[in-house]
């Protein structure tokens, strides 16, 4: 078995809307469930030692329906970003729960690649926390520190929507994801400041424009943890070629996501969605931008998926199927984990 270290889920987001129900998010982790995609039996029957974790905040209103034309084409209509105190507050409960979770001895909150490599021999979840669209952050940046001694360790300056820091794209098939402005003023001075402390920048929502913002204001290696390839999928959350190409030589990574509408030539959200279809993905990114840059960022607990994989406990599938395609066991280390850990190691400044 491949051990996996996965590039984004939304399992915090999961556990924090079932306590607001009344659910207790330890027992749910820990104990099992039949719910969402990720908990520690599933997670370690699938190999899954571990992931970034995203703190997603919801939108307020309800986000509108997918509605796809005689042609097979949509647009879902963008919704507008949280309010900052709200969102804040938020996020520090997702914190709170993840925190919980580690005390109980779910998972361990890992700040340097020594904390997820010792996760993975314990046989705890090593999760990273990441930041999912930026609300959360003050414009002025503020609370950024604080934030990162909570254990920060990654944030994407928005998702799908707008925010101070920058514009996202649509879920838009199809599309290309040049769809409007980049990033702002304070996204600029965000992007520095996640260049000072440490912090990746993920660029898996943000426009191309944005893209490009990041790659001219970061001295880091570009990450996109959860896209796929645009020449194969044109929706516009996917990368084109000269966005990978980009990433190639800024050793950065795209991780593969999971999402069946990112993954299907015809953009739909349909589980019925072959393996092949990932592994057609995969050589691509291969192909474009070589081994050490292409991962897994499975989308588990925020996308639908295929039923080939089902949840957590299937993630050998992807596994094996890249193995029949030809992928010898030391690329497919690199793909599950150890290209996270090489980007990982050298964004976080490990000596």
């Amino acid at each position: 078995m491949q051990l996996i270290f996965d590039g984004h889920n939304d399992v915090l987001l999961r556990l924090w809307e079932h306590a607001r129900e009344g659910a207790d998010p330890v027992a749910e982790f820990l104990g099992g469930t039949n719910l969402g995609h990720i908990d520690v039996p599933r997670a370690r029957k699938g190999g899954l030692a571990g992931g970034f974790c995203a703190m997603f905040i919801p939108p307020e209103e309800d986000y509108p329906a997918r509605v796809v034309d005689e042609n097979g084409h949509y647009n879902i209509p963008m919704v507008g970003p949280r309010e900052h105190r709200a969102a804040l507050r938020i996020a520090l409960e997702m914190t709170d729960i993840a925190d919980r979770l580690e005390q109980a001895g779910g998972i361990a909150i890992c700040r340097t690649t020594d904390d997820i490599r010792a996760a993975m021999t314990q046989g705890r979840f090593a999760a990273v926390l990441h930041i999912e669209g930026c609300e959360p952050i003050a414009e002025d940046l503020r609370n950024l520190e604080a934030l990162y001694a909570r254990g920060l360790r990654s944030l994407g300056p928005v998702w799908s929507r707008h925010n101070r820091f920058g514009h996202g794209v649509p879920f838009a098939y199809p599309s290309s994801p040049d769809t409007g402005p980049g990033l702002t003023a304070a996204g600029v001075a965000l992007v520095k400041e996640c260049d000072r402390l440490g912090l990746m920048i993920d660029l898996a929502h943000i426009t191309e424009r944005g893209f490009w913002d990041v790659a001219r204001e970061s001295t880091q290696p570009l990450v996109a943890t959860h896209s796929n390839a645009h020449a194969l999928t044109p929706i516009s959350r996917n990368l084109t070629d000269r966005q990978l190409d980009a990433i190639r030589e800024r050793k950065g990574i795209a991780g593969l996501n999971y999402a069946t509408t990112m993954l299907r030539a015809d953009g739909l959200e349909n589980p019925d969605t072959p393996l092949a279809d990932m592994v057609r993905h995969i050589d691509h990114l291969v192909e474009r931008m070589g081994i050490d840059c292409v991962a897994l960022g499975s989308d588990f607990d925020g996308a639908t998926i295929p039923a080939a994989i089902g949840d957590a406990a299937g993630n050998q599938a992807i596994v094996g199927a890249l193995r029949a395609a030809g992928y010898g066991e030391d690329d497919l280390a690199k793909l599950c984990r150890e290209n996270w850990l090489r980007l990982l190691k050298t964004v976080w400044r490990e000596a």
